[in-house]
């Protein structure tokens, strides 16, 4: 399954009863069916449903979705608002958005020292906002802005910064989060089982009471998320395109983050008004799936969000979109890679449309066998080509979208995408596709729904879309009982000249929106003072939940094959699918042509099989295959469903033995390398967090460095690369199995898996030295509108010892939302919406441990951001309550964690490459126990304190403030090709 395809999963429940294959159709009653509980609660079910769901409505209107999964002492929590962007007011956009992050900010209960004072100065605040926005005169909006920060400044004497976050922290939850988008606000958390009752009670407080503490700090983080959109071309594109399909509805219109001219003109009396509309219970829903018990969890959250009033609430009603009747062009420009996508407007869930824009775009491309993956992908006719569809409840769209290779223009991508689509409305597809891509969907949601968080999040969508459980259970069947000349007829009323494309060209945006540094002054964080309701809160006691540990002798067993291979393998004992991996521990630091050759085998075929006949042998057999190569492992797999797997292997082993080199193919992948490269140096993340952050490890001598050159690639004849990869069985491997039945797997490895003779021993392995760091700046230029800064120290070598000690460190000082740095830069200071530190930890026994810092910020407020990021690093604030609370949430972290399934295998592999052969979460948890904020801050003077750093900075030359950077160490411009050592810049021409 691609990438493109995570966006579907994300908004579709599949049901899964059986995978298998047969010749005989048994259709499954699928119905809702009415129940009560012990308790007198009424529950929907639906029969044949393999998610167990309990969907409960409480009287006052509350979806309550209950769903039990014992593998982890842990519960996915979502609270689901159906509310979004599409009913922001006119003139106060973003405001949803707003909302959600203001929900974070306590209550008239969390959050506040004394309400009945605090609460005057956030009026005169609300009242100070609206003479701001009334004003037209810029001068005196600013004397207006300068006396809402000197008011702030007082409220914030009452206030107690992150105190839901510390709370939320200190249950063991992770994952705390929200999102906003048109239709939806989600809550998230995800905590251990045993903390249930102390959840629901806090969140049940939260939703009960708005107040919008810490306002105008707030709005600062917000107006930073909003200069990371306008560094995000892909976000650029997304809302072209959308305001291309929607010229009158809010989801063209209104943006999620909002106005740059709203969020600078704030109504803090909008704000309420929305929350006292919308935050009710009869539009809301909580979601919970995890080791519960239904009986007794829907009488907690009776007994608490239970007595929430139920209030009479009208959704507005939205414009009706004409038709697209030609297409519509649009541009967006940017540093970034040019792409193009064309989009097609859909009707919205639960709609006949939604079903079969779902199947023509698995036909499209799934990855494998479909008409874009073939005809484009496989033959490198393109850089890259996909699609995928997205539903809402008003409209929904189709979109495709293409990468041109080197030298091709965006109207050839174009042209060539639509050529696919005219297949489609044509038939030229083979008449087995539909069963499977129905059975492809279905090995897909198999695996995606073992993971609570995606249950619960197809839970939300069927309650933001007003979806019935029933029929998303039968969505798969319904897909099923579309016939080829039923599709073919829709295509051909849906694909036409209808479309919205929109062309992505590397240049200047001029439509970039400069924000003002105001100013603010930093608030009072309060962190060693408590409010009552969180004295009361952290008194209470849960049941201990004691943490398991493993013995990685016992859990992972061993077999062999008939030729003296190791088998590991761990028992699938949850469903039918495999996972089998042939390792080899070489990668490329053992041959620099090893990844290019298990690349290329990609678009290979054999003397029995086309490249493109092997990938649908495949996809018929609902079996996929990878070859990948890593640093020091080279991997061979193949996953999928049990019954196929020696089909699957024997097929596998067949490309494997018998491809055949191909010039051409080989020419057009030395291109799409090229291509790829060009296209990588303008991704701001990977010239920061790739190109840079290994500069400032390794200086010149890095893996990303030390590569061969095109024309080095180029003058490689195909047949060694074929070669190499058949040679790969001649090394020493092991065999890792998850699933059913090992001696069938060892069974079929013995009849297909064939090798001969000794193996052969690996070769040496290149080393890179990792270098002293500090008094450097690496600073590259680029197009944008914040700075980005990473701050890199060499620490020490790695030491098991370390490992507990540096995990509560980070939990404490660097990450999360209660974090040191993250209420120092962002709450107190305004300075970013993302900053954190680390602790890094070494993945191997021989490196170093390094000392990390982040922080992206507008570049007018570089200085600020440097100097307060600096001060923290070399002197930590010592909060007695903070590392409490800390040091109990690292605590029930470990304690609720599992370690399951194939994770068994993959989790000891890691430990052994750092020297340690059993689980060390018990040493960590027993060490964390004892130990005390003097303990912590001795790790922090001996391992933190005054190291030395290399700072990377990617940011726009003619904004960054050297003055500030001087300080840190010589500043020295990196060229971005010299960075990734690309020194062939001519043109690869096929």
């Amino acid at each position: 399954m691609t990438k493109s395809k995570l966006l579907l999963f994300s908004m579709l429940f599949i049901a899964v009863v059986s995978c298998k294959k047969s010749d005989t159709k048994v259709d499954t009653e699928v119905k809702t069916e009415q129940s009560k509980d012990a308790n007198g609660f009424s529950y929907e079910t639906v029969t044949n449903d393999p998610t167990g769901l309990r969907l409960y409505t409480l009287d006052n209107g509350l979806k309550v979705y209950l769903s039990k999964n014992t593998d982890e002492p842990k519960i996915q929590t979502y609270i689901a608002v159906r509310a979004g962007s599409n009913y922001d007011p006119k003139n106060s956009t973003g405001l949803a958005h707003y909302l959600e992050h203001m929900v974070f900010k306590g209550t008239h209960k969390i959050g506040t020292l004394d309400w009945e004072k605090e609460k005057g100065f956030i009026q005169k605040i609300s009242d100070l906002y609206e003479k701001h926005r009334a004003e037209k005169d810029p001068k005196k909006k600013v004397e207006i802005y300068k006396e809402i920060d000197k008011i702030s400044l007082e409220a914030s004497n009452y206030s107690v910064a992150n105190e839901y976050d510390n709370m939320i922290s200190s249950l063991g939850a992770t994952g705390t989060n929200a999102h906003t988008s048109f239709e939806e606000t989600i809550y998230k958390n995800k905590i251990p089982a045993n903390e249930l009752d102390k959840w629901l009670d806090v969140e049940s407080e939260r939703f009960g009471t708005l107040v919008l503490r810490l306002f105008h700090t707030e709005l600062e983080a917000v107006f930073e998320e909003f200069n990371r959109g306008q560094d995000n071309d892909g976000w650029k594109e997304y809302f072209a395109m959308l305001d291309g399909l929607f010229p009158t509805h809010p989801y063209g219109q209104q943006s999620t983050i909002g106005t740059a001219e709203h969020l600078k003109n704030p109504s803090m009396i909008d704000i309420n008004n929305y929350f006292d509309k919308y935050y009710v219970p009869n539009n809301m829903a909580v979601v919970l799936v995890g080791d519960l018990d239904f009986d007794e969890t829907i009488q907690k959250v009776n007994n608490t969000f239970g007595k929430f009033e139920k209030k009479e609430l009208t959704h507005p009603t939205l414009p009706t979109e004409q038709p697209i009747t030609a297409p519509v062009v649009k541009e967006v420009f940017g540093p970034t890679s040019e792409r193009v996508s064309i989009s097609y407007r859909s009707k919205g869930v639960k709609t006949e449309e939604e079903k079969l824009v779902t199947l023509c775009d698995m036909i499209m491309a799934n990855g494998n066998a479909g008409l874009l993956d073939l005809n484009l992908n496989q033959k490198q006719a393109v850089q890259y080509a996909g699609c995928s569809p997205y539903f809402m409840n008003d409209y929904g769209f189709h979109s495709f979208n293409g990468s041109p290779k080197s030298g091709q223009s965006l109207e050839e991508v174009r042209d060539l995408i639509l050529e696919q689509v005219e297949k489609l409305k044509k038939g030229e597809f083979e008449e087995w596709m539909i069963e499977a891509v129905v059975n492809d969907l279905k090995l897909s949601q198999t695996r995606r729904y073992e993971n609570n968080t995606a249950l619960a999040t197809a839970y939300y969508n069927a309650f933001i879309n007003r979806e019935n459980w029933e029929d998303k259970v039968k969505f798969l069947d319904d897909l099923k009982k579309i016939s080829k000349e039923e599709l073919v007829a829709f295509a051909n009323k849906f694909y036409g000249d209808n479309y919205v494309v929109v062309y992505k060209r590397k240049g200047e945006d001029k439509n970039i929106v400069k924000v003002a540094n105001p100013g603010i002054t930093p608030v009072n964080l309060n962190r060693d003072k408590t409010s009552e309701y969180v004295k009361a809160f952290s008194a209470r006691k849960s049941a201990p939940l004691q943490p398991k540990f493993i013995d990685y002798k016992t859990a992972i067993k061993q077999a062999k094959t008939a030729n003296d291979i190791e088998v590991s393998y761990v028992l699938n004992e949850k469903n039918d699918l495999f996972d089998l991996n042939i390792i080899f521990d070489m990668g490329k630091d053992n041959n620099k042509k090893l990844s290019l050759a298990v690349g290329y085998l990609e678009y290979l075929g054999t003397d029995k099989y086309s490249a493109e006949d092997i990938k649908k042998e495949f996809y018929k057999l609902g079996v996929d295959y990878y070859v990948s190569a890593q640093d020091d492992k080279t991997y061979v797999g193949l996953r999928g469903l049990k019954e196929n797997l020696p089909k699957g292997l024997e097929l596998l082993e067949h490309l494997w033995d018998n491809a055949k080199a191909d010039q051409e193919a080989f020419d057009k992948y030395v291109q799409k390398i090229y291509k790829r490269r060009q296209d990588g140096k303008v991704q701001k993340g990977n010239i920061l967090w790739s190109g840079l952050m290994n500069y400032g490890k390794y200086g010149e001598n890095s893996r990303l460095r030390d590569i061969m050159q095109i024309d080095e690639i180029k003058a490689i004849n195909p047949e060694d690369l074929v070669n190499l990869v058949k040679d790969l069985k001649n090394y020493k491997q092991r065999i890792f199995y998850y699933g059913k039945d090992v001696d069938a797997a060892v069974a079929a490895l013995n009849a297909n898996h064939k090798v001969y003779g000794e193996f052969k021993d690996y070769p040496e392995a290149k080393q890179y030295e990792e270098t002293k760091t500090g008094g450097n700046v690496f600073f590259t230029n680029y197009d944008m509108v914040q700075t980005e800064m990473l701050f890199l120290a060499k620490g020490k070598p790695f030491d098991p010892k370390n490992l507990a000690a540096s995990r509560l460190f980070n939990t404490y000082f660097g990450s999360g939302l209660s974090s040191i740095v993250f209420q120092e830069i962002r709450e107190s200071k305004s300075l970013a919406y993302s900053a954190f530190a680390a602790y890094s930890n070494a993945n191997k026994r021989d490196k170093s441990n390094y000392v990390m810092a982040y922080v992206g910020t507008q570049a007018n407020k570089l200085e600020q951001a440097v100097d307060a990021m600096m001060d923290l690093m070399n002197n930590m604030p010592e909060a007695e309550k903070q590392f409490n609370a800390a040091k109990e949430a690292t605590l029930k972290k470990i304690a609720a964690q599992r370690i399951t399934k194939s994770n068994i295998f993959w989790s000891y592999e890691r430990l052994k490459k750092l020297g340690i052969e059993n689980d060390n979460r018990e040493e960590m948890y027993n060490t964390i126990k004892n130990m005390t904020i003097d303990d912590l801050k001795a790790f922090f003077d001996n391992n933190i304190k005054g190291e030395s750093y290399n700072v990377m900075v990617i940011g726009n030359k003619k904004d960054l403030d050297v003055k500030s950077l001087q300080k840190l160490g010589k500043i020295k411009e990196m060229d971005v090709d010299y960075l990734f050592n690309y020194v062939d810049k001519k043109e690869v021409k096929q």
